[in-house]
């Protein structure tokens, strides 16, 4: 059966935009400045900055008025309640499934908020296994951490798809085992010169059509 990994964050689901919402929230609840909007989602970087250091750094402004109890709920379950699953990506899953593809989630991150993604958009339902970092100890690009999915459905890594938006962690992890991949552009230009991606495509729904369309 053929392999697909797929990413998870701001590939499967929008969790910048799931974050977005919650530190929205966060500022309007605490009454601090909008504007702060800015500030919070560049140390967050997109989830890739240590959860502790975001925690410190919100501390160290805003510690003063907010108890840590509320920062720590805002990093460990804002952009976890949040998120959803677009109804074109469920779509293309369920194709990839019904076509014969084995879908397995490979993510970085922290097990409790990555499992509780996976959980509240359905996509438990939808994919045949996953494996988080944190469980396994090793984070993408590390190779361990997608052989560890293969493992999980038992299937060979050789031959698999890698589709992701990070060209750090996704693509050129893929490379170094010398896997095909599709690079989730959300419009930005590819500008790496090692390594490429084997397709680059607007959103994960295309990236997965375009895996299901062109592989046999």
């Amino acid at each position: 059966m053929p392999l697909l990994l797929l990413d998870l964050d701001n590939t499967l689901v929008d969790r910048d935009a799931a974050f977005r919402a919650a530190v929205v929230d966060f500022l309007a609840e605490h009454g601090l400045p909008a504007s702060d909007l800015t500030w919070v989602m560049a140390i967050d970087a997109s989830g890739y900055t240590a959860r502790r250091e975001v925690a410190a750094a919100l501390t160290d402004r805003y510690g003063d008025v907010v108890p840590t109890t509320c920062i720590r709920a805002l990093l460990d379950k804002g952009a976890a309640d949040r998120v959803v699953l677009a109804e074109s990506t469920r779509e293309a899953l369920g194709k990839a499934q019904a076509d014969g593809w084995t879908c397995v989630v490979v993510t970085n991150g922290r097990t409790p908020q990555q499992e509780a993604k996976i959980r509240i958009t359905g996509l438990d339902q939808l994919v045949q296994g996953w494996v988080i970092s944190e469980d396994v100890g090793h984070k993408k690009p590390e190779p361990e951490i997608f052989q560890a999915a293969a493992a999980t459905v038992r299937l060979p890594l050789p031959g698999a798809w890698v589709i992701g938006d990070s060209p750090h962690a996704d693509i050129a992890g893929a490379s170094t085992l010398g896997l095909r991949s599709v690079w989730v552009t959300d419009g930005r230009a590819w500008t790496q010169d090692s390594y490429q991606p084997t397709h680059v495509a607007d959103d994960v729904a295309s990236a997965i059509n375009y895996v299901i369309s062109t592989s046999g």
